[in-house]
């Protein structure tokens, strides 16, 4: 599932356990629940969360063999996954995703929805699997790939071939902010960045309205919607 843990004013959220930290509804309400406690926490605007895992994953997206058991929790799982991430752009602190093994599909869509992403270039990647999984990309998924990756080369290359980008071509391509040689290594850095920001001062509540304002595209499909984001699915074997 996931932890909390709680340093002066920075919260870490780890995904728990070696598994793949498939986003089924228990661990998404989970993960709703422990960014509402963060919410709540006095301290909140002017603290800093980052995101890590346990293990080989980050998280290696929905869980599609649960899908496919009841079809009726794919749209499920979806709704909770915007919900999800519609908490993390208007939480009042800057976000870090500290990746530290694969980041797959909606588990890559999870990872981008932080401010800064640190990844680990010695294991791991991110990859939008579902044109070799033969899924459809929702428009929700479209819009965070084009807030978060500026170049439409890359936005081609990570949709249109579904490459797995490895933490060095992840920064050249402008998606990762830096990365570091083990997943000790992308905590720490994360850690480190997490306390120069605080060190920065400012307002959370006015950096979450303005990370509203900047994502409101993002905003616009990840509210009010009901779109599945698992549909046409044909071919749920695992390409890792």
């Amino acid at each position: 599932m996931c932890s909390l843990e709680k340093r002066d004013r920075l919260f870490i959220l780890k995904l728990t356990g070696d598994g793949e930290h498939r986003l089924n509804p228990t661990l998404l309400d989970s993960l709703r629940s422990t960014i509402n406690k963060i919410r709540s926490d006095p301290s909140s605007s002017k603290s800093v969360l980052i995101t890590t895992s346990d293990g080989k994953f980050f998280s290696n997206g929905y869980d599609l063999a649960l899908a496919e058991s009841n079809p009726s929790l794919s749209v499920l799982m979806d709704a909770k996954l915007r919900s999800l991430i519609a908490d993390l752009i208007s939480l009042p602190m800057p976000t870090i995703a500290a990746v530290t093994g694969h980041a797959s599909a909606a588990g890559c869509i999870l990872a981008m929805s932080h401010d800064y992403v640190l990844m680990r270039r010695d294991r791991g990647f991110l990859y939008m699997s579902e044109l070799d999984i033969e899924l459809i990309v929702p428009a929700w998924f479209m819009a965070v790939i084009r807030m978060k990756i500026g170049s439409p080369a890359a936005r081609r290359d990570v949709i249109l071939t579904a490459a797995k980008v490895t933490a060095d071509v992840g920064v050249k391509m402008g998606i990762v902010d830096s990365a570091y040689d083990s997943a000790v290594e992308t905590v720490e850095a994360a850690v480190k960045l997490g306390e120069e920001i605080i060190k920065r001062g400012g307002d959370g509540h006015v950096y979450g309205k303005m990370r509203e304002t900047l994502l409101r595209e993002v905003l616009s499909h990840t509210i009010g919607e009901d779109e599945s984001g698992l549909s046409v699915v044909r071919n749920t074997g695992s390409k890792l």
